[in-house]
């Protein structure tokens, strides 16, 4: 079955363009012109994948990336976008999106980004060492129990939704618990590169995960200077 593409873009030439060659590469692909109707198309169907400009006429991109959000936590999502500031890239990070690239951009370009964050979202769980639930994919933490599949954070009662770029970090994280890794290697194994922008971001990340498990006390993610992370897991008494 081909991956379907929901391309939100008010550039009439640019769009075209885009589409023609994306469905080259064999995806299929459905055009928004604005915020407002990528929100209906949307809702009216599944979608593997979406591309959003962010200055769209009725609703911005960041708009409709939030509200697209709060449907659906998982869908790989890619900024497209004239703007190159990096207050603009946090933003779009924060928005849960897994890829920014900035115009004037090759085609050939964003197919390789495409086929990368599909290739990572088809990646067999990473296969935490010596740990029960190998084959499931739902694995302990401390008080949590977390469902890489499920894209879950359980704890009591409580269950936190996680986006594809919290639980890709988080599975990278515990794939290496209780041990150092470094920044680059993080994000290459994330975002795909290392690039300060994207950095940046992903400290972002590293800040929601900390307030999802503050629950347990004897986890926490600890930033070591200069190097990386470390999630360390303390056995409770």
């Amino acid at each position: 079955m081909k991956v379907k593409i929901l391309l939100v873009e008010d550039d009439i030439n640019l769009g075209d363009v885009l589409r023609d060659y994306l469905e080259l590469q064999e995806y299929e692909v459905t055009r928004a012109m604005d915020g407002v109707e990528g929100l209906e198309i949307f809702k009216s169907q599944p979608f593997d994948l979406l591309l959003l400009d962010v200055m769209l006429p009725r609703k911005d991109g960041f708009t409709l990336a939030n509200e697209i959000r709060a449907i659906n936590q998982q869908i790989p999502l890619i900024f497209l976008t004239a703007r190159g500031q990096m207050e603009d890239r946090v933003t779009g990070f924060k928005t849960g999106c897994d890829d920014y690239i900035t115009k004037p951009f090759s085609s050939e370009e964003l197919e390789l980004r495409i086929g990368a964050i599909l290739r990572r979202c088809m990646q067999p769980e990473i296969n935490p060492q010596s740990e029960s639930g190998l084959s499931t994919g739902i694995f302990p933490l401390g008080k949590y129990t977390f469902d890489s599949v499920n894209h879950e954070l359980r704890i009591a009662d409580r269950r936190i939704t996680l986006t594809t770029k919290e639980l890709d970090l988080l599975k990278v994280l515990y794939s290496h618990k209780n041990e150092l890794i470094t920044r680059e290697k993080t994000l290459k194994a994330v975002w795909g590169s290392d690039n300060y922008f994207i950095g940046r971001s992903m400290d972002v990340f590293i800040t929601k995960l900390r307030k999802y498990l503050k629950d347990d006390p004897n986890i926490s993610i600890v930033n070591i200077h200069g190097s990386g992370f470390r999630l360390e897991v303390k056995d409770s008494d």
